[in-house]
């Protein structure tokens, strides 16, 4: 995973030079994928100022589990209509009036059995008090989910007893970004905008199909029970 992050660590604006040349600078945000702490952030602010030029406009920080008010976020979870692991249709209204906790999965990941096996472990803690656990294979990182649909559930149900629901096998950024996820990521921007990072990021949606909460690809689940609980409980 830490090459793959490194990947992130690229200019995110150019803006043209007088001189000609195109000239290139990070987002402020982007200090943050150093693992720089708020206080040396705050110096590397005053130290390397965003370059301005005539006609940019900076991109706006958005930090994790902060939910933007967009035209997407309009609308809530319940308005889309996904396929399932076995191709049939799924219209999420099926949920309202519960907790979810949706996740883009993958099987030969360093993160899988940690992230199964926890994830496993709430569904069932939790699954008889209006939560679920939605999880959408995704093969964009590392090619770490090349198997068929049907091989993704027999991994998943036969190794990890998996009992929650598992979709279709979906792209989560770039142009082909699945619906649900472009609704997702509208409602609440990471650190390096709206990409999805890494396999096993997870969104927290209130009852009423609201993101309240975005957690890295690195979070445990058992580290989100607790926000679990609070929105189980309002």
């Amino acid at each position: 995973m830490a090459s793959a992050a490194t990947a992130f660590f690229v200019p995110l604006y150019a803006s043209p030079s007088p001189h000609g040349a195109s000239r290139s600078f990070f987002h402020r945000s982007a200090y943050f994928s150093f693992g720089l702490p708020r206080s040396a952030f705050r110096a590397l602010k005053h130290s390397f100022p965003l370059h301005k030029e005539p006609g940019f406009v900076p991109k706006p920080v958005r930090a994790p589990g902060v939910a933007y008010a967009t035209a997407a976020t309009e609308k809530s979870i319940h308005d889309f209509t996904v396929k399932d692991i076995d191709g049939k249709d799924v219209s999420l209204s099926k949920f309202k009036g519960k907790v979810l906790l949706i996740v883009n999965v993958a099987s030969k990941c360093g993160l899988t059995t940690s992230n199964y096996t926890e994830l496993s472990h709430i569904y069932e803690k939790y699954k008889t008090q209006g939560f679920e656990i939605l999880a959408f294979p995704c093969n964009q990182f590392g090619g770490q989910e090349p198997g068929s649909n049907s091989e993704i559930k027999q991994f998943a149900c036969t190794r990890f007893k998996t009992d929650f629901p598992i979709f279709d096998k979906v792209d989560v950024n770039g142009p082909r970004t699945a619906p649900v996820y472009q609704f997702l990521k509208s409602s609440a921007g990471g650190f390096l905008g709206d990409l999805i990072k890494w396999n096993f990021e997870k969104f927290l949606v209130d009852k009423n199909g609201k993101v309240v909460e975005r957690y890295p690809p690195t979070t445990s689940p058992f580290q989100i029970e607790k926000d679990i609980q609070k929105l189980l409980a309002a």
